[in-house]
């Protein structure tokens, strides 16, 4: 298949967006404060967003959007850091778990804007870019959040 690398640089980020999505759930559950669960749902919200233009990419391209996340690696590390964090309900500590998962996110946008531009189309860089945008906005919230404590 001619898109198959396309359709794998996409379905990658589909996973780093499940990953999040995830991440939040479990977030959302283990905090009382319902400022952090709105904010949860809202970063929830953006990934959601992410994955709608990345599976009708991937499907665009003939291929099958991800639908799992990645069990192993540093995103499932660093999810449950933030379970640990939230266990403790230390506030400072859940939003430093929190922008650590969100630079993660961002590094892999970076990264595969930079490693794999000749494997998408402008049309697909240009949706990845906004993404990110999007995904750096989440980020910024958490670390104001977190600067606040």
């Amino acid at each position: 298949m001619e898109n198959e690398k396309s359709v794998n640089v996409l379905n990658a980020l589909i996973q780093i967006n499940n990953d999040r999505i995830e991440g939040y759930e479990t977030a959302a559950k283990e905090t009382e404060d319902s400022d952090l669960k709105s904010l949860f749902a809202h970063l929830q919200s953006t990934s959601q967003n992410n994955l709608n233009g990345l599976r009708i990419e991937v499907m665009r391209l003939g291929g099958a959007p991800e639908e799992g996340t990645r069990v192993t690696g540093k995103f499932f590390r660093v999810w449950m850091d933030v379970k640990a964090a939230l266990t403790g309900n230390d506030r400072k500590a859940i939003l430093n778990s929190c922008e650590f998962g969100e630079d993660k996110a961002l590094e892999t946008y970076e990264d595969t804007i930079e490693d794999n531009s000749e494997k998408l189309s402008s049309e697909q860089l240009a949706m990845i870019r906004e993404q990110q945008t999007h995904l750096r906005a989440d980020h910024d919230k958490i670390k104001d959040l977190r600067d606040a404590v």
